[in-house]
């Protein structure tokens, strides 16, 4: 008797269960009460720029996660591309599954978080699957999954110094966000005007 009055509970349980993690985002842990990670010294070694042409001119967007990228060729790339136009690499950790990041990936669409985007960064998108792929790279910058969640950003200088990994968790709840919050994000990360 005892198993079939578990089994009614399991089934009232399950789904439960997965709309706590749907409501809880893309993280994996502790909320946004840890600090940013302003370190000063990590290894860069992650996913392409997502371009696209509008009639406005160019864009670039967060979110072109793509699997079958070298995302250790990526940054390499993009940090030989910022040394020459002296914009900086924002590397944006993340998933195709996650509510969060495809949020996020609407937040970089906004006239104005574009503008800063193609002005201010050269653009890395690197796919974490389901928290099983390009975690060693994301140790490498600096940026921890467990207490940051996805998406998780880390900015980089054209010399491949960290200035800054969300360890806070700040971007996991990318849906409670507005384009005006990863706007000030990027200007406070971007270059210095020359």
């Amino acid at each position: 008797m005892i198993i079939y009055e578990r089994a009614p509970m399991r089934r009232t349980l399950l789904p439960t269960v997965l709309a706590a993690l749907v409501l809880a985002g893309c993280g994996t842990g502790p909320s946004p009460a840890a600090s940013v990670n302003d370190s000063s010294s990590a290894a860069p070694t992650a996913s392409s720029p997502s371009t696209a042409t509008s009639p406005a001119g160019p864009s670039v967007l967060l979110g072109d996660y793509d699997a079958g990228r070298d995302a250790e060729d990526d940054i390499v790339k993009a940090l030989a591309a910022a040394g020459k136009s002296g914009r900086n690499v924002i590397v944006d950790f993340g998933a195709d599954w996650c509510l969060d990041c495809r949020v996020l990936t609407k937040l970089s669409a906004d006239p104005a978080v574009n503008a800063k985007l193609v002005a201010g960064f050269e653009v890395v998108s690197v796919d974490v699957g389901e928290f099983d792929r390009n975690l060693d790279v994301a140790d490498r910058v600096g940026v921890d999954l467990e207490s940051s969640g996805i998406p998780a950003l880390v900015v980089l200088t054209p010399a491949g110094k960290v200035k800054v990994a969300t360890n806070d968790g700040s971007f996991a709840s990318a849906r409670s966000m507005a384009a005006a919050d990863v706007d000030a994000f990027l200007t406070r990360w971007a270059p210095a005007a020359k």
